[in-house]
């Protein structure tokens, strides 16, 4: 999929982002992809670890193959967002044990995504 861009939403351009969203649920992944585009981020939805370079910023969905989708993160590694299904506590320490800048439940990610997003530019 290409990267989809939204005109200016108020966020300054210091502010944005070129994200890759490794979601492979794309139903999901399509409604990360509009909360970020419509706060003004370029984004970039992939499906495969081999798709993550060229990312200021990388999101990943852990609820399902966590260890081979961090193992699979690119090094250096930008920035990264990650969300884990609710119940599976493991994964949360498994992800902040491997590096990752932000690890959140699923839901949080859909509630809070273009702001969890903004925290993590603004602090980079």
């Amino acid at each position: 999929m290409g990267p989809h861009r939204v005109g200016s939403t108020g966020v300054p351009p210091a502010a944005r982002a070129v994200i890759v969203a490794f979601i492979p649920d794309l139903l999901f992944g399509s409604n990360v992809v509009g909360s970020l585009t419509a706060a003004g981020h370029e984004v970039r939805l992939v499906t495969s670890p081999d798709e993550l370079s060229g990312a200021e910023l990388l999101i990943v969905d852990l609820t399902a193959d966590a260890r081979e989708r961090l193992a699979a993160l690119p090094e250096p590694r930008p920035r990264t967002l990650a969300f884990y299904s609710h119940v599976e506590t493991d994964v949360r320490e498994l992800a902040e044990r491997a590096g990752v800048d932000l690890v959140v439940p699923r839901s949080r990610m859909a509630r809070e995504g273009p702001s969890l997003v903004q925290k993590l530019v603004s602090n980079a």
